[in-house]
């Protein structure tokens, strides 16, 4: 089987099916949880508090809110390695918002 670049199928792609590809892989990443980004990157909660200078507990708890600011999400994932960008839609244009990370 051959695999090609995503970047080659898109090409042939309609709008609409190019749409929908965003719309699926947002919706994909939507799913993913703070603690399984966190295992993905192979990282302990443990390994991570020490990274953030708090203890483990406040991680768990972290992993678990329903509702967090984006400045503690950004500080999250830096700790990872990682950062963050948000895009914003708007019907007529596209925006990327990078976050400043403050500490």
């Amino acid at each position: 089987m051959e695999f090609k670049d995503f970047s080659e199928l898109e090409k042939n792609m309609s709008d609409e099916a190019l749409k929908e590809s965003d719309k699926r892989f947002n919706e994909m990443m939507l799913g993913y949880t703070l603690a399984q980004i966190r295992e993905n990157q192979g990282i302990t909660q443990e390994e991570l508090a020490k990274r953030l200078n708090i203890n483990q507990s406040a991680i768990s708890k972290f992993e678990k809110r329903e509702a967090i600011t984006i400045s503690k999400l950004q500080e999250f994932i830096k700790a990872m390695g990682g950062e963050i960008e948000i895009n914003i839609n708007f019907p007529d244009k596209k925006i990327k918002l990078k976050p400043s990370f403050q500490r």
